[in-house]
């Protein structure tokens, strides 16, 4: 099992942090996933007929995410947390991405319910993984980018196992190692809000949507939540 954990100060930071942790063992990648297929035509066909919208920097959701880089010293309208940038790129061209079944569902889900989502092959995490300021002794491989080494500036809040950094500036960007793939078997999914009181609803309605997703094509799923009052869970 691997430890999921929110550091001290980040709590202390945002006390209001919910963050669901779904995890789904015995992945299988490689067949047809059509309620995800279905969960993403449902999503940009009410684009099209206008009946629905991704959130965008305006809504409270995308907003709290504004707030919380600009306090760690990032500028979020030229690095912008993971569901503003998809939502973005699915206002502009009408579509979401097709990567993978596993992720593709975490992406339907996030830009339907306006929270950042996303995850890591648990087989490719190294210790504990814990939601903290970084160092500045931290490295990171983006996501696509194998050759590439960065170095979080201190103070920039990341998810880091005991090996190197999972993502930058919390949720901009995931790293290449731990990638999911068609072939991920054991996958950590995460689901994050900044304002549990005002969005806890929505995001345990996504937790619940993505679990449905997983459950068909995994031997087992299941949902824990971080919070700063219980800020340590075990990812099955």
């Amino acid at each position: 099992m691997t430890a999921f954990r929110i550091s001290t100060p980040v709590a202390e930071a945002f006390p209001e942090t919910l963050i669901a942790l779904v995890t789904a063992t015995g992945l299988r990648g490689q067949e047809p996933w059509p309620a995800t297929t279905t969960a993403l035509e449902d999503l940009e066909q009410e684009l099209a007929d206008g009946t629905w919208q991704p959130a965008d920097e305006s809504d409270p959701r995308i907003e709290a995410w504004h707030t919380a880089y600009r306090s760690f010293g990032t500028n979020p309208r030229r690095i912008r947390p993971s569901v503003d940038a998809l939502g973005r790129r699915m206002a502009k061209k009408g579509t979401l991405p097709r990567i993978n079944p596993a992720v593709d569902s975490y992406n339907a889900v996030s830009v339907r319910h306006g929270l950042p989502a996303g995850a890591f092959d648990l087989d490719h995490v190294t210790g504990h993984v814990e939601i903290r300021y970084a160092d500045g002794t931290e490295t990171f491989t983006p996501l696509g980018e194998p050759d590439t080494t960065e170095t979080p500036k201190p103070g920039e809040i990341i998810y880091t196992d005991t090996t190197s950094v999972l993502t930058r500036h919390w949720n901009h960007r995931d790293a290449h190692r731990t990638r999911v793939t068609e072939d991920s078997a054991n996958v950590a999914f995460v689901i994050e809000t900044l304002n549990a009181t005002r969005d806890g609803h929505h995001l345990k309605a996504a937790a619940h949507e993505l679990q449905g997703l997983l459950t068909p094509h995994a031997d087992q799923t299941t949902v824990h939540y971080l919070t700063p009052a219980q800020p340590n869970s075990q990812a099955q």
